[in-house]
């Protein structure tokens, strides 16, 4: 099953690259990871954040593959456990060939990306830098991963 973050958001710390890289070649059991990335809205959209979302909507949406399932990471989401995590990972590689993450830019997700989105998903009730939601999103697809074949990573 092939799994995408898409995410708003060049030049990225070398350091959120390796950690998103270390989990790449972790995952195994027909599960690939991969981040795209689209740039996010120009400047002089940025101090309207309405036009800046929908501007960055249209790179996100057209990055979506036709048939994949959609979650959009949002703080007004649902808070899954790793183990939630785990059962919908189980349940999307049965029946779902491609799982979409949408992380929206410095403004969120447009309502547009929320409504394409079959789940909405809040990661925590911090407020994290986008570039370390990657990160944090890959460790946790990989430990849900695990899970599923009772690897030792993770412990209750």
């Amino acid at each position: 099953m092939r799994i995408q973050i898409i995410a708003v958001g060049h030049r990225i710390p070398a350091w959120v690259q390796a950690g998103v890289l270390d989990y790449q070649r972790r995952l195994t059991g027909g599960l690939r990871l991969e981040l795209k990335e689209v740039s996010p809205a120009r400047a002089a959209l940025r101090p309207d954040p309405d036009r800046a979302r929908a501007d960055e909507a249209k790179r996100l949406l057209a990055a979506i593959p036709e048939r994949a399932g959609v979650i959009a990471l949002d703080e007004r989401g649902e808070a899954w456990s790793t183990r939630d995590l785990a059962a919908r990972l189980a349940a999307w590689m049965q029946h779902t060939p491609e799982v979409v993450w949408l992380v929206g830019g410095a403004d969120g997700l447009a309502p547009e990306c929320l409504a394409r989105a079959d789940a909405r998903w809040s990661l925590s009730r911090l407020t994290l830098p986008h570039a370390l939601v990657r990160v944090v999103l890959a460790e946790q697809l990989y430990r849900a991963e695990t899970l599923l074949r009772g690897h030792p990573y993770h412990r209750d």
